[in-house]
């Protein structure tokens, strides 16, 4: 069976060895589903890793499926995955919550995770990461970086709270910046982020927040290419150049499928609408730029550890 695009959707990967020690607990076999592939670096690549811990810390196996981006291919994965005595059902990005809210009455023995949904059944659980205040650290570093006091979001979609963080941010470390906003509306438009983002470095932006994980890499590449800066999305970005990433607003999907995976094991998995923030240690800043003065690396770490405890950010 392929999608529209071609792609093979029967690429299940079996990375539990055979005969090794099973979870102790309720946990018996995990699956993932993928939108698009688990080789983009970014999104799809958390989400593996984040099997490959689980892997490695329950001995159980493991399998994935890409392409799944309709309801007929997802039930299909499913009954798959069942067959296969697969427990806990990871699908990876917000459509899934719809899709699995249709089946998991089906599946009484399964349970679903997905991500940005809303999960409606008992056996169903969606994972959001509250991002409003990792934008709002990101902008803050944003702004204090920027030397021509304009500073740039570019975004998926309006929806997304770590950009009104963003902007909020910035305009706590400095008033007087001004915050450039532009919207994608996609997630994967490189093409279309590129033109924006060459808009906003030919207005005076120079320091760009690109938050969308498809576009996030070829906007990062160009900003480079004028000697200018960004603030790394999702992941940890500081590879692509210490001199142009300032630092990274990470969300550690990873170490969130982990500990959803042993919540699961242990019986204490909820249903319904979960979200996680710094205070849960899978939301955090990346390495910092050689850029960045230790001064201020030191005095944003004491807000973050403020903000851990309290719930208050700065004003």
């Amino acid at each position: 069976m392929v999608n529209r695009f071609g792609i093979i959707l029967l690429c299940l990967l079996l990375l539990a060895a055979c005969g090794e020690p099973k979870a102790s607990g309720k946990l018996h076999k995990v699956g993932l589903l993928v939108p698009e592939t688990i080789n983009d670096q970014v999104w799809g690549t958390k989400g593996f890793n984040g099997m490959l811990k689980i892997q490695s810390k329950f001995h159980v196996e493991v399998f994935y499926k890409e392409g799944m981006t309709s309801q007929a291919v997802v039930e299909q994965a499913v009954k798959e995955f069942d067959q296969k005595g697969v427990n806990l059902i990871f699908g990876h990005g917000s459509e899934y919550a719809e899709f699995f809210n249709n089946i998991s009455k089906q599946y009484p023995n399964i349970h679903f995770v997905s991500f940005n949904g809303d999960a409606k059944n008992k056996n169903t659980t969606s994972l959001t990461f509250k991002s409003h205040a990792m934008g709002f650290f990101g902008g803050m570093v944003a702004s204090h970086m920027s030397h021509n006091n304009k500073v740039g979001v570019l975004a998926a979609y309006e929806w997304q709270p770590e950009i009104e963080g963003f902007y909020q941010g910035a305009l706590a470390e400095n008033k007087d910046t001004k915050v450039s906003i532009e919207y994608v509306g996609n997630w994967d438009d490189k093409q279309k982020a590129i033109q924006l983002a060459d808009q906003m470095l030919k207005n005076g932006v120079d320091v760009v927040y690109p938050a969308g994980d498809g576009f996030n890499v070829p906007v990062i590449e160009q900003v480079k290419e004028h000697g200018l800066y960004v603030i790394g999305y999702v992941s940890e970005q500081s590879d692509l150049g210490e001199s142009t990433v300032l630092t990274s607003t990470i969300q550690q999907v990873d170490k969130l499928y982990v500990k959803v995976a042993e919540q699961y094991n242990n019986g204490n998995l909820h249903s319904g609408n979960l979200s996680y923030d710094f205070q849960d240690n899978v939301i955090s800043l990346g390495k910092f730029s050689p850029l960045v003065s230790k001064e201020f690396i030191g005095q944003l770490n004491r807000q973050i550890d403020h903000y851990k405890k309290t719930g208050e950010l700065p004003k």
